[in-house]
């Protein structure tokens, strides 16, 4: 997205810390390649390319004339493209080097590199060009530990222009294939080529990296043998282009936003996946390099705030959550039937399949996202094929999420597949008393009944459209129950904020947290009490002037760099922020949303995915988390979210409404939004201080400038 031009999605996307600095990162759906500004990859760290979940290449390194070229700059094409320019090294007796370096790669379901120096000499020069390759099929887990294997078991063999790596673990084998040029001499560690190079000409050599036939299950999903040069080297282009024409437009004075905006589409354009059995349902994943994989909270989410820019996220998501639905009852997996996936990595080799159930919010989440797709007017034939799935999910909710029967969804984990805590503050010590203690399960998380509720009120909204009263007054009446449980059990009056979750024994776990932001966004909060959540939201223990933190500074364990305990999350934010809004406490909602701006103008644009919770008067930038992944999904789709709360934008295009009242901070005086998908239409938004306006809205669909939707309306 852009002011006043288009948006511009693709990049090389720099590697932060813990990577190697300086690194480089190219992705394309569940592979991506690590590696030095010059393009070689030292297995040092990340280095290395990774199909799926293993490390497919730990070395890839190139010399010219037997020295390492030196870098001069690395040119974009895309997130999944780059040139690498550099110089080979000059010999002692030569003033200036002739060689320049060219190396064009682009990753997809494997590498391809073109090799290319030209020689700006005035004479003929000599070159020797090597490309050193190790393969240690190490695991994302290995590498992130620092327990990865040196390669032992790996087995390389070298026939004519082919060099393959081969390795077996338990019952699984991998494998991959590099084909050199015929005229390159070719052994067990890579290879070698001699040229005489022409003063003003050049020499090429491209150079393939694929799935070995038996190398299936670490291949991320690619086709057995898939050779990448063809179709496959052609799809990421292709797709990338097809984004570029779809997604909306923004024009904005304020650059922050602007920002933020293009850098979102970038993001989730770099970061989608396809499913290989139906290639034309468009996934997410969660992020580089840790979560390069389908989880469904991450999934849900992503795709709930991307609605403005591609709602066929939205569809694949749910349209593969779907086809992977529980069915029966695996400990192993912690599958239960109705019940939403937690992980699925596509041709992983854990068994069965790489999937893991271990979420608690995915199979509410389900819900409420086929419900928003409804009300956005989009894709109402998948919509319908849908429903049954998400009543099988309401089913899993009251059949198995309450596993006590006292009305709350709770979980205790049964597989070591699964995280300890299966909401989304899923670290082992993330749920905590005021004191610090670490509540014991079963756990009845806040932000779950939230999603429960909605969820409820989404299938009572499907009810009423399709005709069937009594149904919808069940539903409605479902979760009018649980709303007012939810605010006897969980409203904590003596400290004035709900509680964070419900213990083992029922009681409330009472450490001020972010949460609540997610239950005024799902519309649970009683009205009365949300002016004191809204306070305690912007208080100096939560707001850290860039975000929330997850918990607040004067709690028991508070942590500014702690994952759940202390740092900021983006998209917590931008919920927390939708919530506000929803409940009318515009001026709150714009601090949040205009913190969250600067800290992604602090860094590139791009919103972290997480950041220290040290407040923005002691640290004046953002500091990443450690750990994080860069690019991640929910943070990438959070300015999405930030910008719809600004709009008030909220479609209900079944009931022929759509709210729009836009409140946007006085940094903030000319935006203009064009092509947002609505009701198969496409609309343009144009604010320009008070004035609003509103074109191609779908026939039979009315503008109500109202600053809140009613609660009521679900």
């Amino acid at each position: 997205m852009g002011e006043r031009r288009t948006a511009s999605i693709g990049g090389v996307h720099p590697v932060p810390s813990p990577w190697v600095p300086g690194s480089v990162l190219l992705a394309e759906g569940s592979s991506f390649a690590i590696s030095d500004p010059a393009g070689d990859m030292t297995g040092a760290g990340l280095h290395g390319l990774f199909l799926g979940d293993l490390r497919v290449l730990s070395r890839w390194e190139l010399r010219v004339n037997g020295a390492s070229p030196e870098p001069i700059t690395v040119a974009p094409d895309g997130p999944f493209a780059a040139t690498f320019v550099s110089r080979a090294r000059a010999a002692a007796d030569t003033a200036e080097p002739s060689l320049v370096v060219l190396r064009r790669r682009q990753v997809a379901s494997g590498l391809v590199e073109e090799i290319e120096v030209r020689n700006f000499g005035d004479e003929a020069a000599y070159c020797s060009v090597e490309l050193w390759a190790e393969a240690d099929f190490a695991s994302l887990s290995e590498v992130r530990d620092g327990a990865a294997h040196t390669g032992g078991g790996v087995l390389a063999d070298a026939e004519g222009p082919e060099l393959s790596f081969r390795y077996r673990r338990a019952d699984a084998r991998f494998g991959i294939r590099v084909l050199f040029p015929e005229a390159a001499r070719v052994g067990p560690d890579g290879a070698a080529f001699e040229a005489i190079v022409p003063a003003g000409g050049r020499w090429t050599a491209t150079v393939d990296v694929y799935s070995a036939a038996d190398g299936e299950a670490g291949n991320g999903g690619a086709a057995a043998g898939a050779h990448p040069r063809s179709a496959a080297r052609a799809q990421p282009a292709e797709r990338l282009a097809r984004w570029r024409r779809q997604v909306p437009l923004v024009f904005t004075d304020y650059p922050p936003l602007e920002q933020a905006l293009r850098r979102s589409a970038e993001d989730l354009g770099s970061l989608r996946l396809f499913d290989p059995d139906h290639p034309e349902r468009v996934l997410v994943a969660a992020g580089v390099p840790w979560s390069m994989a389908v989880y469904g909270r991450d999934s849900l989410l992503t795709s709930w705030m991307a609605l403005p820019l591609d709602p066929d996220l939205a569809m694949g998501v749910l349209q593969t959550l779907a086809r992977f639905q529980g069915s029966e009852v695996d400990p192993r997996t912690e599958e239960e039937p109705g019940r939403i996936l937690y992980r699925m990595r596509f041709g992983a080799p854990e068994a069965p399949g790489g999937l893991s159930y271990g979420s608690v919010d995915a199979t509410p989440l389900f819900v409420m996202l086929l419900g928003e797709l409804r009300r956005w007017g989009l894709a109402s034939e998948v919509v319908d094929e849908l429903l049954p799935h998400a009543d099988r999910a309401l089913e899993w909710v009251r059949e198995h999420g309450d596993r006590d029967g006292d009305g709350y969804v709770e979980y205790r984990r049964q597989s070591d597949r699964s995280p300890v805590n299966q909401g989304w503050k899923d670290s082992p010590r993330g749920i905590r008393f005021s004191d610090g203690r670490v509540a014991e399960p079963p756990i009845a998380v806040a932000e779950v009944q939230g999603y429960v509720y909605a969820a409820y009120v989404a299938r009572a909204h499907f009810a009423r459209e399709a005709g069937d009263e009594a149904a919808a007054r069940s539903w409605h009446t479902r979760a009018a129950e649980l709303k007012a449980a939810f605010n006897r059990d969980f409203w904590l009056p003596h400290r004035g904020w709900y509680a964070l979750a419900l213990d083992a024994d029922k009681r409330p776990v009472d450490a001020l947290c972010s949460n609540m932001g997610h239950c005024l966004w799902t519309g649970i909060v009683d009205e009365e009490r949300a002016p004191v959540v809204a306070e305690r939201l912007m208080s100096p223990e939560m707001f850290s002037g860039w975000g929330l933190r997850t918990l607040g500074s004067t709690m028991g364990g508070y942590n500014p760099v702690s994952y759940h305990c202390g740092a900021v999350w983006p998209h917590d934010t931008a919920i927390a922020a939708a919530g506000l809004m929803r409940y009318g406490f515009v001026e709150e909602a714009q601090r949040l949303a205009m913190g969250m701006l600067a800290a992604a103008a602090s860094s590139g644009g791009r919103l972290p995915e997480l950041m220290s919770g040290l407040s923005r008067d002691e640290l004046p930038s953002v500091a990443p988390h450690p750990g994080a992944c860069s690019p991640q999904a929910c943070s990438a789709a959070a300015p999405l979210l930030l910008l719809r709360s600004l709009l008030r934008f909220d479609p209900w295009v079944p009931n022929g409404r759509v709210w729009l009242a836009p409140a946007l901070p006085e940094e903030i005086g000319h935006l203009v939004v064009d092509r947002v998908p609505l009701g198969g239409a496409r609309i343009r938004i144009e604010v320009d201080g008070p004035s609003l306006k509103v074109e191609g809205l779908p026939a039979g669909v009315e503008l109500v400038q109202a600053g809140r939707r009613p609660l009521t309306a679900g």
